[in-house]
Parts: structure tokens; C-alpha cells; sequence
């Protein structure tokens, strides 16, 4: 398929035109109904200043390119974020790890903190994995916990952060029995309650910008639901939220126009989307098992037949040469047809208008390379540095992924 990652195409590819409605949303809009008892109770909200809300929002950032590391911080220093030209950085926490660890010490919002106090500007993503359990509701004794672990990172948050992100992934991070009638008043009354203690602690010029997300695999109808409608819904009546992230992990970059159309039309004219991950996981995926090309084969003295992810595993175990990881790449036609992507694909955010900053995953991590087989989702074709495949050059520096560094560096000027 030919898309807007491929070398040489530049132009908007033709968008596929699919359902407004998912496989697994609630019969008869029951779902939105449910939703609607929390945008009533917002109605009142919506009477306040809007001239005021939209002042705030004005100053929020504009098509800014940044650095992502999610939920593991090592390794990322103000040389890396320097390297690659940016001053913005994103990660996530887990809610749950508050219980053990304090706020301030957590990994992601420790490393975030720091990099605040240095002039660098942040984005923190609220993780709540309910992914085998049931989603608290309202007035519950388990959202009670819930709300006072969010207390423990607004406490340090508030005010030194630059954007707090309401959820991580919720619809994958929830059970599927639970997104339609349940997920929407979990998270609106964490966002109530954010806001709130918002207004109560952090004033009215408060340096901290709320949205909510992250919405996932909206190139799928079946993601396209009566609840992400809910979802959107609120964001829109609540003149308290910026707008919504987005993470468009996709196959071909056609499909992040769906995200971006779905979210526009939903959101106030003045609000703006984050995309705080994105990639093109999902085609590497399908190209994970292919044979590695015969003239990389032939040049590394390296069995015919040899599988991509085979490569990759052997790799990891024992790092390769830049240049050899250079020419694996280069050399599989999967890859070379869209080593610009990341060009392609942020030229196609930002030329809606809308984006107010995307983050890219920055380091190799231990856990993209741990247990590598067929199955596994090759996350680590994605980053900026192959740390964790290839060697370092001679002076130390952590080795370069072949095109999208370079890409990386230049659109901070693009």
C-alpha cells in the first residue's frame, strides 16, 4: 500500500471512508445517555467566561515536536533531549506504584520535575490500569482510592508541569465489558476532580494545562464507538479541557487522518490535540517475519532464509554495528520505502492546524528487547536511538536510528 511514509510521497493520501460506529458500543445510544447525566451537570460550567478560557488556551504550544520515554526514564538526560534539538518531554505513571512509592519519587514524574527545573517543557500522562478489573465508579469506595492517589501526584505536579494528560490509553486499558457503560464516569470524575483541585490550589494562571486521553485505534470502526463519542462529548462541554490526546499507532499513515478528522469535528473550534505516541508499529508487525534481503545476508555471512525478528533478536543479544543495522534496515524495502515517515507523518499533523504538541519514543528500552520472538511488537523499530541493538560509536555517543533522528532534529526547525 502506498502511503505518505514512502520516500517520495508527499501527497495526502486518499482517506478511507469508514464507519462512525463500532462493533462493541452500547445498542440504542444507551451509552450516551449515561454520559449525558455528566455533561448536564457540566452545563453550568460551560456559562462561564469562554472569552477567558479561550485566552488560556491560546497559549498553549503549537505543533511542537517532543521526546517520549512513557513510564521508563532511564537514560533520558538533558544531553539526549539536547542531541535531538528539543525542549519538550512526556512520559506516564501508573497510578497504583503511589501506593509505594511518593509522587516526587516516582520514576516518570521525578525525571519530569527535573527536567521542568531546567527550563524544559513536560507532559505527564495519568495511567489507570483496569485492563482485568472492574473500572471504579462514582462515590465508590475504590474511586475514593483512586482520587487520592491522583491527589498525591497533583501535589507535586500542579504548577511545574506543562500539560497533565487525564488517562494514558483508557479504552485499552480497560475491559472491554466495561468501556461503554463504565469508563465515561470514571473519567469524568477524575477530570471533575482535577479540575477542581486545579482551581482550589493552583489559581486561575496556573501553568498546567489539562486534556484528556488517549484515544487508540480509531483507524478501526470498531474503536469509532458510542462511547469515544462520550468521551469527546465531555471535552467539548468542559472549557477546563485543552483538548484530547491521540496515539496513532498504525499500519500506513493514511489512517492518522481518521484520528485527527474524529477528534476535530468533535472538540471546540479553540481546542487542540496531543499526540503524545505515535508510529508505524503495525506495519512493522506485518513485515516482522519476513527474510531479512539476500545482499544483507550475503554481506554479513548470515544464514538465507534468516527471519527479520531472528535478526533483531540476535541483535539485541549481542549489539551490531551501526552501519550493519543500517543496512538491515535500508536494505528490506518495508523499511526503506518509509524511512521519512516521521517527516511525513508530522508535516500531516501540523498541517491541521490543531496539533499542540507530539512526543516521539526517544530511547530503546529493556523491555522491547526482552523475550524477542514472532509474536512480539516491535516497538523498538520505532526509536530514535537503537541503544539497545547497535554499538556505540567510538567516542561513547548511543548509536542513531538510520533516518528518523536525523528527521527528528530537523523538524524542530521545519
Amino acid at each position: 500500500m502506498k502511503d505518505l511514509g514512502e520516500s517520495n510521497g508527499g501527497h495526502q493520501a486518499e482517506r478511507r471512508g469508514l464507519s462512525r460506529r463500532g462493533l462493541f458500543g452500547l445498542a440504542g445510544g444507551s451509552a450516551l445517555a449515561l454520559g449525558g447525566l455528566a455533561l448536564t451537570a457540566n452545563a453550568a460550567t460551560q456559562g462561564q467566561d469562554e472569552a477567558a478560557a479561550d485566552t488560556t488556551l491560546a497559549a498553549d504550544p503549537k505543533g511542537m515536536l517532543g521526546a517520549n520515554f512513557n513510564e521508563e526514564p532511564s537514560g533520558m538526560t538533558n544531553t539526549v533531549l539536547d542531541t535531538l534539538g528539543t525542549k519538550w518531554v512526556r512520559g506516564f505513571v501508573a497510578m497504583p506504584k503511589l501506593d509505594s512509592v511518593a509522587a516526587a519519587q516516582q520514576p516518570a514524574i521525578q525525571s519530569l520535575l527535573a527536567f521542568s527545573a531546567a527550563g524544559y517543557r513536560t507532559v505527564l500522562s495519568l495511567k489507570f490500569p483496569f485492563a482485568d478489573k472492574q473500572i471504579p465508579q462514582p462515590g465508590s469506595t475504590a474511586m475514593d482510592v483512586e482520587l487520592a492517589r491522583v491527589d498525591k501526584v497533583l501535589a507535586a505536579v500542579l504548577g511545574k508541569v506543562d500539560i497533565l494528560v487525564i488517562g494514558n490509553e483508557p479504552f485499552i486499558e480497560t475491559r472491554q465489558q466495561d468501556r461503554a457503560a463504565l469508563l465515561n464516569p470514571f473519567y469524568q470524575a477524575v477530570a471533575a476532580h482535577v479540575i477542581a483541585k486545579r482551581a482550589s490550589s493552583c489559581g486561575s494562571g496556573c501553568r498546567t494545562t489539562l486534556y484528556m486521553g488517549a484515544l487508540n485505534r480509531l483507524e478501526d470502526a470498531a474503536w469509532r464507538t458510542a462511547a469515544t463519542d462520550v468521551w469527546l462529548a465531555y471535552v467539548k462541554a468542559t472549557p477546563e479541557i485543552a483538548g484530547v490526546d491521540i496515539h496513532p499507532h498504525v499500519a500506513a499513515i493514511e489512517h492518522t487522518a481518521i484520528y485527527t478528522d474524529y477528534v476535530m469535528t468533535r472538540m471546540r473550534a479553540e481546542q487542540r490535540f496531543l499526540a503524545t505516541e505515535f508510529s508505524l508499529v503495525h506495519w512493522w508487525k506485518e513485515h516482522w517475519s519476513d527474510q531479512v534481503p539476500a545482499v544483507y545476508a550475503s554481506r554479513y555471512g548470515i544464514p538465507a532464509g534468516t527471519l527479520v525478528w531472528q535478526e533483531v533478536r540476535d541483535a539485541a543479544a549481542a549489539p551490531v554495528t551501526q552501519q550493519r543495522w543500517s543496512d538491515l534496515l535500508m536494505n528490506s524495502s518495508w523499511f526503506s520505502t518509509r524511512q521519512n515517515y516521521l517527516t511525513n507523518q508530522v508535516r500531516q499533523l501540523r498541517a491541521t492546524g490543531r496539533l499542540a504538541v507530539a512526543t516521539y519514543g526517544t530511547l530503546q528500552q529493556p523491555a522491547m528487547v526482552k523475550d524477542i520472538t514472532a509474536d512480539k511488537m516491535p516497538w523498538l523499530l520505532n526509536s530514535l536511538y537503537t541503544n539497545l541493538v547497535a554499538q556505540p560509536s567510538a567516542g561513547g555517543a548511543k548509536a542513531h536510528h538510520p533516518t528518523f533522528f536525523d528527521e527528528f532534529k530537523a523538524l524542530q526547525s521545519a
